[in-house]
């Protein structure tokens, strides 16, 4: 333990005499080689876990499915054990807990991110658990890519992009593809990327990619050789299945949500939620087992057209493997996917939706190319529609079509089928944000934190406290005062904007200088005319609940400058609109500096 300690001491002190001796913008390029290699070995690593232990359960259960159903409850209780005993139930799940660090904690992902990841994801998919290992993945590089970045205290800015350059390590090495990763940190990590960001997030996607190139086997790898080129005279049912692809991510996303969701209510007892999401993963992988692990292997048997062999072990193979049955069979696992899911993550797995976005894909593509075929209405190649389906569904639920495009061009070894991969992601895309218009990760993150991550402006809005803002510098007038009091008011008050309040402090109208202009000097109104005569009720207050987008919404809608603030039912001040682009432009001009 000494030997170890001494050499990584020794390892700090040698990259901070490096980073003394180089310009900031050269130790990036260094800070992203290093990054890229340990997030991409990070990457191998947990690949290589998870491929070892699936392939000796599936020694193990000797093609009894029965026995191989039983190992995702194991997997889901061990992830829940290291969870709760030496992560002290502070995991951060999913690619909403990075988009929150960048948002609101300067970037910064807890050290033990860095390996904690790993070990409950191989858990949860090494045992079986209907999930898959990018997610996580990209969550361990972003926190050595961030961790690295605050040891040698680098500015948010830098943080930032090293925390960019450890996710597309992780999903270069993840895939072997280095031109996905990069386009997955910018699509859906970085708010905005100039392009003095592109060079250290490609040298870091290079360097993982590189070390799942040198360590990895095909067979561990999700790799495909075409097997028919691209033909334009099927672009009319690439069109289609661009359109089915944006439903079905649609409906991919809503169900896992859904399904997630459902174990909230056994929040207070994690031994229940297992037993229901492991006795409700148990009866799904036993009736089909493509739900087991990953799904790669299925996808693999789909694209080589084996599509018996993906239902062999199921107990519905009694029915025979007639076209009808194999549609239904088919059609069936593309509905519970998301429930699969959603099951495993909610009861207490780790792992993400980049797999079974993946999955659902391929089977989309094969039933759909199938049906037609079997229609008489074409003969389409059903092996590219099967992988062209992979990046609309891959799309369409990440919100994210560069890299879906790119992460099956690369993986298929060659840029044959770009033009469908680039009509079905687009298509789908925009059918899903039409029904959806935030991704997974993003409404996950707008309904617990009220952060927005789609673009600029919104970022930098989400980032602005709304409480700062109340102002409380107003004169106050009771319900039942007259128009003399109000005319005292004005004498005192630097403001032309009066609260008209009741004894509960609650807010009953607003009045405003021109409101009583016409009669503010004729002292003999000034004990007949009331408050409530005068007083108009206010058409827009700002409550709890609303967030800055909500407030800047109301300020455009109304035309007005101060709103009233209402919270739990009383009166707390005005927020100004002023202030608010005051503190926007600061801001602004602060993030362009860094």
């Amino acid at each position: 333990m000494r030997f170890i300690f001494s050499k990584i001491i020794r390892g700090y002190a040698l990259i901070y005499w490096i980073q003394q001796r180089l310009r900031p913008k050269q130790f990036i390029i260094f800070s992203a080689i290093l990054i890229g290699l340990t997030a991409g070995l990070a990457a191998v690593l947990l690949k290589l876990f998870v491929h070892f232990l699936l392939t000796h359960i599936e020694r193990l259960s000797q093609n009894k499915q029965v026995i191989e159903a039983i190992f995702p409850i194991i997997g889901i209780s061990l992830c829940v054990v290291y969870v709760r005993y030496f992560n002290r139930n502070k995991l951060g799940r999913g690619m909403s807990n990075i988009l929150l660090a960048i948002a609101k904690k300067s970037s910064i992902l807890p050290r033990d991110q860095s390996y904690s990841h790993i070990i409950t994801s191989a858990f949860t998919v090494g045992f079986g658990g209907s999930s898959g290992i990018e997610s996580p993945i990209v969550t361990t590089g972003s926190a050595i890519g961030s961790n690295f970045g605050r040891i040698y205290k680098l500015s948010y800015k830098e943080r930032t992009l090293l925390l960019a350059c450890g996710a597309a390590a992780g999903i270069a090495g993840a895939f072997n593809t280095p031109i996905a990763g990069v386009l997955f940190a910018l699509e859906v990590l970085l708010v905005e990327a100039n392009i003095s960001a592109f060079i250290p997030i490609l040298i870091a996607a290079a360097s993982g990619a590189l070390c799942s190139k040198v360590i990895l086997k095909e067979d561990v790898l999700l790799y495909f050789k075409l097997q028919q080129p691209f033909d334009y005279m099927n672009v009319p049912f690439y069109l289609v299945l661009g359109l089915v692809c944006g439903l079905c991510s649609f409906y991919y996303s809503k169900t896992f949500l859904a399904s997630e969701n459902f174990f909230k209510r056994f929040e207070s007892s994690a031994m229940l939620k297992i037993l229901v999401g492991g006795l409700g993963l148990f009866v799904l992988i036993l009736l089909f087992p493509p739900l087991f692990g990953e799904g790669y292997m299925s996808i693999k048997q789909l694209a080589d057209l084996h599509v018996v062999d993906v239902f062999r072990n199921s107990p519905l193979a009694v029915l025979g493997f007639s076209k009808p049955v194999i549609y239904l069979l088919l059609l069936l696992v593309i509905f519970l996917k998301p429930v699969a899911t959603g099951f495993t993550l909610g009861s207490g797995g780790n792992g993400g939706n980049f797999a079974p976005s993946l999955f659902m894909g391929a089977f989309v593509g094969f039933l759909f190319s199938s049906l037609i075929n079997e229609l008489g209405l074409s003969h389409l190649p059903v092996s590219n529609f099967a992988l062209v389906a992979m990046a609309g569904l891959l799309s369409g639920i990440f919100h994210a079509p560069l890299t879906g495009i790119f992460i099956i061009a690369e993986i298929t070894g060659g840029y044959e089928l770009i033009i469908p991969l680039m009509i079905v992601s687009a298509l789908s895309y925009a059918v899903s944000k039409y029904f959806m218009p935030l991704s997974i990760d993003g409404l996950k993150l707008m309904q617990k934190e009220r952060i927005y991550t789609t673009n600029t402006d919104s970022y930098l809005l989400s980032n602005i406290d709304l409480t700062e803002f109340v102002e409380t510098g107003f004169s106050e007038v009771p319900e039942e005062a007259d128009l003399g009091a109000i005319v005292d008011a004005v004498s005192v008050s630097k403001r032309n904007l009066f609260p008209v309040l009741d004894k509960e402090l609650r807010l009953k109208g607003l009045i405003t200088i021109d409101d009583i202009r016409d009669i503010m000097f004729k002292q003999e109104l000034y004990r007949k005319v009331t408050v409530k005569e005068v007083m108009r009720r206010p058409d827009y207050i700002i409550t709890a609940k609303d967030d800055i987008r909500t407030a800047m919404k109301l300020f455009d809608e109304s035309h007005l400058w101060n709103i009233p603030v209402v919270i739990d039912g009383k009166y707390r001040g005005f927020i100004s609109k002023s202030t608010i682009l005051e503190k926007y432009r600061e801001v602004l001009i602060t993030t362009s500096l860094e």
